[in-house]
């Protein structure tokens, strides 16, 4: 039975209808690649990610992938850099699409 509350509500188990998992993980790699952009930010794990990010280690991944692989490293890279905003469209990601 639907509660009320869950009219309108997305439901990855039910279908990914009305869910941007391409469009949220752009947004979550827009948010690491701000963070990494600053200095002092980066290091040599996070320089291999965006390197296999495009490709450089074999075929490229979609964004989905990558952050899901690397989900931990993210979001204690959101952790550290107080980023609430890359932290809650990382938890809205996982929730959703991972």
């Amino acid at each position: 039975m639907t509660q009320q509350s869950d009219v309108g509500k997305a439901d990855r188990y039910v279908s990914f209808q009305g869910i941007d998992c391409d469009g949220d993980a752009q947004r979550v790699m827009a948010c690491i690649e701000r963070l990494l952009d600053l200095p002092g930010r980066s290091n040599a794990f996070w320089e291999y990610f965006m390197k296999k990010r495009v490709g450089g280690s074999g075929p490229r991944p979609d964004d989905l992938f990558l952050i899901h692989s690397n989900i931990n490293q993210v979001r204690e890279l959101f952790e550290s850099w107080d980023d609430e905003e890359g932290m809650n469209l990382l938890m809205k990601l996982e929730e959703e699409c991972c």
